[in-house]
Formats: C-alpha cells, structure tokens, sequence
C-alpha cells in the first residue's frame, strides 16, 4: 500500500526486475537523479573488473607474483594519467598531489590515509604501499584511478576541493561494490612481500635473454 495523500492509500504491484533490466533502466534514465547516478557507476565499475578479468595477457598469468607484475605496471600508468587529470583540475603542487590521493585512499580504504595505511600494513615510512599489495588488492586501486581519471575528465571538474571529493566518493564506491559482492575489504587483505623482490628475481633471466639474442 502507498499513500497517495490525504490520507489514503492505493495498492501497488512490487516488481522484481533481473539484473539485465536494472541495467537498460539505468543506463537510460536521468544521471541527475541520484539512485540513477549510483546505478550506473554500479554497472561502470562491475564492467571494468570484468574487462580486467577477460584481458587475454592477465588471463595468461599463472602465478600470483606475475600478476601482481602485470596489475603494479598498470597502475603506474594509470598513476600517470591521473596525476595528469587531476593537474587539469587544479591539483599542481606535490604536496596538493599527496591530499588528493589520500582521499581516494580514505574513500576506498574506510577512512584510513596513506598514513594510516602504512601503519595498518606494518609498513615503513620508506616503503610504497603499492608495491606490498597482491593482486586484488591492487586491482581495487587501480579501478579507483581509472575511474577518477575518467570522471575528471569526463565532467571537466575543476578546483582542488570538487577534485578531491570526487576521488574519495569514487574510492568509497569501490568499496561499496567489494562489500556488495562479499569481497574483502582492502585494509583487512594481507601485506605482501614488497614486489621489487619480484622484479629483481627476474632480471637475470631477462639480461640472459638479451645475451642470447
């Protein structure tokens, strides 16, 4: 029953909609509605997770240490473009760089900073939380950068303050979705061994490699 006013009330029908439906609706209903909005960057980021998964060279990757490789390339990258997106917003110095991506990490990371990142991962001031990350983990990050690089741009947002909040409500929507789909909240995944281990491990075989040639 749903009020109708003056106090009365009318019967109504409740419709469960497949997922697929909820997909057509959202992705042509009014962005400026809020639950539209949320809808689709819902669909936007399960798509892009599931783009990660499909890529033909990650899906060749057999180990963990060779992914955990493919997905830290890629977010040096995307660290890139983003750094350059958020420039394009107002964000130019070093330090103004550093407060912007702390409220990515706050979003995504519930309420935890760089700072407080490095101290839930038992992580020196020296070492880059990026490369203690495994591979879903990393994933989580990445899909955060892309997203903020394309949402910058996408919607010309400009100032410092509107660049900052767009990347922690991106971050916390990430998040949103992992404990939508029962995964593990980032803060609570283990700290891996730091992946320039890794890196070096297979730089002999790629100088003999060379040598060969």
């Amino acid at each position: 029953m749903v009020a109708i006013g003056s106090g009365a009330e009318r019967e109504f029908e409740s419709v469960k909609l497949s997922r697929y439906a909820c997909y057509l609706i959202v992705q042509n209903a009014d962005p400026n509605k809020e639950v539209v909005a949320q809808g689709q960057t819902y669909f936007a980021m399960q798509t892009r997770l599931q783009e990660i998964q499909q890529m033909d060279e990650y899906n060749r990757l057999s180990t963990e240490d060779e992914r955990r490789l493919f997905l830290r390339n890629e977010m040096k990258q995307h660290n890139i473009q983003l750094a350059d997106a958020a420039k394009g917003a107002g964000v130019i110095q070093p330090f103004e760089y550093a407060i912007f991506q702390n409220h990515g990490y706050m979003g995504l990371y519930g309420g935890l900073d760089a700072k407080g990142i490095h101290a839930n991962k038992g992580l020196k001031k020296s070492q880059q939380i990026l490369d203690h990350m495994g591979s879903t983990e990393l994933a989580a990050n990445l899909f955060r950068a892309t997203q903020t690089e394309e949402k910058l741009r996408k919607d010309n947002i400009k100032g410092k303050a509107k660049a900052n909040k767009t990347h922690y409500e991106i971050g916390k929507k990430v998040r949103k979705t992992i404990e939508e789909i029962g995964g593990t909240m980032p803060e609570d995944l283990p700290t891996a061994d730091s992946i320039k281990k890794i890196e070096k491990a297979k730089e002999p075989k790629k100088l003999s490699d060379k040598k060969k040639k």
